[in-house]
């Protein structure tokens, strides 16, 4: 089995350019590492429990073990080749090395509410040039997803998976603790381009735009709905989840925009959340939207920036972008008229 080393000095020797990339990725997986241990101690870690007043820039409350694992990432990063690091856990971006070729930007522990439920939680992160004339350490950011030169995310779980693209196919990782290291559990990801099953948060229901609120009506409807077949809902409350998940069998992630104040573009951060998470969509043959256009395509104004994310199958992604743009779709009708209206017969 090959691990995670001998994949990225393959990947450099195939571009030589890749080299800060791979010494990168390498720090981020030593951190991932520290993190899975501190994970797997729940309770018993002294850092299981929430920081004293701290919140993040979400304005959530900090529990002591995201900001340990913040820090553990951020002292990995400042022996890479990395110019300045952002992350959900810091107001402001951190200067590290001057000069150096590369930005990060890190969700250290995504989904650290369920810290102390036993649910898997992750880390997810995006790794971009950075930028010889950058105005400010956070302009460096300020550039389209599709620049990105790798991105990951970290699952902890039963078993702590590493999801990779370096600019190649999408490849998974599994923390073997035998040989102190990630090693490869697949050659390639293949999203399938159509599925059944849909993760979405419905307790938001009444705060969705039509066109979300009607494909997910067709969606309960099954087979006598508009799609023509049953569905199956999963919602893990962890994106990390969910998105492996969705790697390994299909299916759709939604975390749309709503009608709540502060949720107009979701609440998930496009550099170090959606971004990451689309780059290594696309690279397993999947898609990823902001429900009407390509999530790569956006270019982020502030490093904390919302958007809102649709990924998965490639044709339900798309279906769900149709929900938004013909007004057929997206017009809200009675249960009666979808049971039985001129679209079902």
């Amino acid at each position: 089995m090959v691990g995670l080393d001998g994949f990225l000095a393959a990947a450099v020797a195939a571009d030589a350019g890749l080299e800060p990339v791979a010494a990168t990725v390498r720090a981020i997986a030593a951190g991932a590492a520290t993190v899975a241990d501190q994970i797997a101690l729940g309770p018993l870690s002294p850092h299981a429990k929430p920081a004293s007043g701290s919140r993040n820039t979400d304005g959530d409350v900090q529990q002591a073990l995201d900001l340990l694992t913040n820090q553990i990432f951020m002292d990995a990063l400042a022996s890479a080749p990395v110019a300045v690091a952002v992350s959900e856990e810091l107001h402001e971006p951190l200067r590290m090395q001057v000069g150096a070729p590369l930005v990060v930007a890190i969700d250290p522990l995504d989904g650290s509410s369920n810290i102390n439920a036993n649910v898997s939680i992750g880390t997810i992160f995006s790794i971009l040039p950075s930028i010889a004339d950058a105005a400010s350490d956070a302009a460096h950011f300020y550039q389209p997803g599709r620049n990105q030169l790798a991105a990951g995310f970290v699952v902890y779980g039963p078993q702590t998976i590493l999801v990779l693209s370096v600019g190649g196919p999408t490849v998974s990782f599994i923390l073997d603790r035998r040989v102190g290291g990630f090693v490869a559990i697949s050659e390639g990801l293949s999203i399938p381009p159509d599925s059944h099953e849909y993760a979405i948060n419905a307790s938001n229901y009444r705060h969705w735009e039509p066109s979300v609120r009607a494909f997910i009506d067709d969606c309960i409807h099954g087979e006598d709905g508009r799609l023509g077949r049953n569905h199956n809902m999963r919602w893990i409350a962890s994106m990390v989840a969910d998105a492996y998940r969705i790697f390994t069998r299909g299916g759709v992630f939604l975390y749309p925009g709503d009608q709540r104040k502060g949720y107009g573009s979701g609440r998930l951060r496009l550099l170090y959340e959606v971004s990451p998470i689309a780059f290594l969509v696309e690279h397993a043959g999947g898609a990823a939207t902001d429900g009407r256009g390509r999530i790569l395509d956006l270019v982020p104004s502030d490093v904390h920036e919302r958007a809102p994310l649709v990924f998965g199958s490639a044709r339900v992604v798309e279906t769900i972008g149709n929900y938004h743009t013909d007004p057929k779709l997206s017009t809200e009708q009675s249960p009666l008229f979808k049971a039985r209206g001129l679209m079902n017969g």
